[in-house]
């Protein structure tokens, strides 16, 4: 059996659960950058590289207000949410020529929610034969970026595009 070696994970899984609060609302004041991943900040939703992705440029849009349903945000929220997505999509248009996009939620547990009480947006780019081997045959997923240099691509197609979002 070969190996596949993935130490950055050992950090989820021994402090996963040590920081206390809500994830998402200890992001809410803190400063966009690499150590962050928090890729853009404004007053009523942020925008977050996923410390885990499914894929290279994996992201999520958080609404500063904690509530657990989309149907719980005020309508300025859910406009900002939208708003920021397509900002999003273009900005991983331009970083990664990113050819399609997987954009969803998942509200609550049953849902496979990881924070269930501050609902989210996943923004996920996909390309035309983005599967490989290793998802159908070892169920695993490579991630070929490291999430500092995605950050940082990311975040310079991001101030790249026109307007705000």
């Amino acid at each position: 059996m070969k190996q596949l070696w993935s130490p950055w994970r050992m950090a989820y899984i021994e402090e996963r659960n040590s920081e206390p609060g809500c994830l998402f609302c200890n992001l809410r004041s803190v400063a966009p950058g690499p150590a962050s991943l928090v890729l853009h900040q404004e007053a009523r939703a942020f925008v977050v590289l996923n410390r885990y992705p499914y894929t290279n440029g994996h992201l999520m849009i958080v609404p500063q207000a904690h509530v657990a349903s989309l149907e719980d945000l005020e309508a300025d929220d859910l406009t900002k949410l939208m708003l920021l997505s397509r900002r999003s999509l273009r900005a991983l248009r331009r970083a990664y020529g990113a050819a399609a996009f997987n954009v969803g939620a998942n509200i609550g547990a049953a849902a496979g929610a990881g924070v269930v009480d501050h609902v989210h947006l996943h923004v996920v780019p996909r390309w035309a034969g983005d599967t490989n081997f290793m998802a159908t045959t070892a169920e695993t997923r490579v991630i070929p970026e490291d999430l500092e240099q995605t950050y940082h691509r990311l975040d310079e197609a991001w101030r790249a595009l026109p307007g705000a979002a």
